[in-house]
């Protein structure tokens, strides 16, 4: 920096001289650095790809242009493509699943190839994922264990014959997307079509229903960390589930039931199959009753880990030390969500 000169004394301004003193005409001309291309392919980041492609069309041509891509047509007393062109096109597809976003962002990029987000996230994909389609998520557990019954067995129809009331159901046919907090929030009210404060008042009754279904202090500062991250990253992120059947054995220890675990702490749907489990373990999992080690028991959680990934489900396991020193440990979430392959953007 310079400070003065003839004409302007005392102003301060910025150095163009090099740093062998001739005037730094290269670096002065040279254009930003574009910003960094988004690294995940979620709902919300294809969503906003595709509003900045349609941006680029005139307000007067944009409504026709949004309804020949297959949009809804301009509504009355809707504020027009004048009022803002990126968020006429974004409020058009807000509720949009990631299958539709994708087949709506390849018509687009046809047209307005020169999107460098738009094309980056057409070309992404997430390998992997579970085989075989998801029929029910029975979570939220917080009573007595639900008795259940098949009604149809040829569709895998179930019914919950007792104990209805201390777990949740979710039903909905799952998409290519995941299962987003939106989307959890709209099966919940039992509609697509809720204004913001309808959604945004289910989603606290959702809230603190999941949240009451947590086992202890440690899974409720999880929980409570994670969804902390629908205020920030809106909606469309990943739904964060609680207390989770994988699978159900009717039958007691007593009476020959399954002796390994049937619930996970929480699970993640994300795009293309890809189910995130997350345990906490407490000495439970891995000691007696007494505090001595217990390496029978630590078996049983590692062959059921085992089995869950050779299924295609990623494991992640906290340890309850981790999580005692909370301050610390808000970090350590924070950083394992952001970290999270295609979680929240």
């Amino acid at each position: 920096m310079s400070t003065g000169s003839k004409t302007f004394p005392g102003r301060t301004f910025p150095d163009l001289h090099s740093a062998e003193g001739g005037p730094d005409w290269v670096n002065l001309f040279v254009p930003p650095a574009p910003p960094p291309l988004p690294d995940r392919l979620t709902p919300r980041t294809l969503r906003h790809a595709i509003a900045s492609a349609l941006e680029r069309v005139s307000a007067s041509e944009l409504a026709g242009e949004c309804v020949s891509f297959g949009l809804p047509a301009e509504a009355e007393n809707e504020d027009s493509p004048w009022r803002g062109k990126w968020r006429y096109v974004e409020r058009r597809i807000r509720h949009w699943k990631l299958p539709e976003l994708f087949q709506l962002g390849r018509a687009v990029a046809a047209v307005y190839d020169d999107n460098r987000d738009l094309n980056h996230l057409l070309g992404l994909d997430v390998p992997g994922g579970v085989r075989g389609e998801m029929k029910n998520i029975i979570f939220a557990a917080d009573g007595p264990k639900p008795k259940i019954k098949i009604k149809d067995a040829l569709n895998n129809d179930l019914e919950i014959t007792e104990n209805a009331d201390y777990c949740l159901v979710y039903d909905r046919p799952l998409d290519e997307g995941g299962l987003t907090w939106r989307q959890l929030v709209a099966w919940r009210a039992g509609s697509d079509s809720l204004t913001e404060d309808e959604e945004r008042a289910t989603g606290r009754e959702l809230y603190r229903r999941l949240l009451k279904s947590a086992a202890n202090g440690a899974e409720r500062f999880i929980f409570e960390r994670y969804c902390a991250r629908y205020a920030t990253c809106g909606f469309d992120i990943p739904a964060l589930i609680p207390q989770v059947y994988l699978h159900y054995d009717p039958y007691t220890r007593r009476a020959g039931g399954t002796a390994g675990p049937q619930r996970m702490d929480f699970l993640l749907l994300l795009p293309r199959r890809r189910r995130v489990v997350l345990e906490l373990d407490g000495t439970h999992h891995y000691a007696r009753d007494d505090g001595g080690a217990d390496p029978a028991r630590y078996a049983v959680m590692a062959a059921a880990d085992r089995e869950l990934q050779l299924a295609g489900y990623e494991v992640y396991r906290f340890g309850g030390h981790e999580l005692a020193d909370r301050v610390g440990a808000r970090g350590l979430l924070d950083s394992f969500f952001d970290r999270l392959p295609a979680g929240p953007a």
